[in-house]
């Protein structure tokens, strides 16, 4: 890319499709917030009426599994925030992961997986298609070789995430794009960590976009929610799927989302101020022996993420310089600010120990294969005040 090149992320999320797009100017019951409808079925008024919504497809509800109406307006945002034609909400981020992928493969099929994938992702991949005959092949991240030594007439899918989590590898989605229609495969990226005002994946080529909508977007630690976005053509088979397996969202979920949604560019420009902010002074202070994110220009992905991302977000990972478990785990104790706790992307910032928290279940050998030492610790910047949040590290790296 020559540096006077524009590259998608360039163009600025707005503020105001955050607030409006998906919505009626003139809501049900005149109300400037979309309602919460907590309707298990929508009614007809008589029998002609069932005929003409079956006939003409009409763009209401019949049945709660099917749909809700503010669950409309929320798809709508979403999709018109990712650039995609059309999104569809699920109850978590691994809803929509696990219904695409039992949407689109069968026995006989296999995926390709950046092994920086959520583990949860990489578990239901490796044990659970497994069982119905569906082969799993795990690669490095950014690896483009490696992955396509791999493909062959039996590869449907290429799985990725960008930025990986705890990492923070940055994916080049436009080879990963490239890579998927050069062999006629569909590719996939969880852009969770990303959001829509740092990369927009659908834009560079990418089938599908998922999100874990409980994280940034929703932004406030108090809903669970997932998203498929892509063409119509793509993920109209994955709607009808959903209302058979029936993971949909909770009407006051939906109804969070959204208020969550109304703020989102003003949050995430400050998620990626507080990102920079804590990763620089991480960097520079004798105790920390390496900084994982993606906005420093000692980050192995740097020249990437400038090229594709608008931002880097609020996760900064760390090492502990000379730390054991126990020294690593002071550091998280000795912090005042960020409660502890997993997941990421809300107000409220969140701290955690991987070896304790996220990978309590895996042997020392296996988390070391997937990178995740005694010393890392994994900070999640809500939107505090950058300094307090410095000067909350230093003290607990200074105790």
């Amino acid at each position: 890319m020559s540096d006077n090149a524009k590259k998608p992320a360039d163009r600025p999320l707005s503020s105001t499709d955050c607030v409006h797009a998906g919505e009626a100017h003139q809501k049900p019951g005149n109300g400037i917030t979309d309602p919460i409808f907590c309707s298990s079925t929508y009614t007809f008024e008589d029998t002609p009426a069932i005929a003409e919504f079956l006939e003409r497809n009409l763009p209401r509800e019949e049945y709660g599994r099917y749909g809700n109406p503010s669950e409309q307006v929320a798809q709508r945002k979403l999709a018109q925030l990712e650039g995609g034609e059309q999104g569809v909400l699920f109850s978590s981020g691994m809803a929509a992961i696990t219904a695409l992928l039992m949407g689109k493969l069968k026995a006989g099929d296999e995926v390709i997986l950046v092994n920086e994938c959520y583990h949860r992702t990489r578990e239901f991949c490796n044990v659970h298609l497994g069982k119905f005959g569906v082969v799993t092949h795990m690669v490095p991240a950014c690896d483009f070789d490696g992955m396509e030594s791999l493909i062959n007439d039996n590869t449907a899918m290429l799985i990725s995430e960008s930025p990986t989590n705890p990492h923070l590898s940055v994916v080049d989605v436009r080879r990963l794009a490239e890579l998927g229609k050069k062999h006629g495969v569909e590719t996939m990226i969880d852009s969770t960590l990303a959001t829509p005002y740092n990369l927009r994946p659908l834009e560079y080529g990418i089938d599908y976009v998922i999100h874990s909508v409980t994280k940034y977007l929703a932004g406030h630690n108090d809903m669970l929610g997932g998203v498929l976005i892509g063409s119509s053509e793509k993920v109209e088979p994955i709607r009808k799927l959903r209302g058979v397996i029936g993971n949909i969202n909770a009407p006051h979920s939906i109804y969070l989302l959204l208020r969550g949604l109304k703020t989102f560019s003003l949050r995430m420009a400050r998620h990626n101020e507080n990102g920079m902010a804590v990763a620089r002074f991480l960097e520079s202070h004798p105790r920390i022996e390496h900084v994982y994110y993606p906005g420093l220009e000692s980050h192995r992905d740097h020249q990437v993420a400038k090229e594709t991302m608008r931002g880097y977000g609020g996760l900064v990972t760390f090492l502990v310089k000379d730390a054991d478990e126990k020294a690593t785990a002071d550091v998280v104790d000795a912090m005042q600010i960020p409660r502890i706790g997993p997941s990421l992307g809300g107000v409220e910032s969140l701290v955690e120990q991987p070896l304790i928290m996220s990978f309590h279940d895996f042997t020392k050998e296996q988390r070391m294969a997937v990178g995740i030492s005694d010393n890392m610790i994994r900070l999640a910047c809500g939107i505090e005040d950058p300094e307090d949040l410095i000067d909350d590290l230093k003290g607990a790296l200074e105790q």
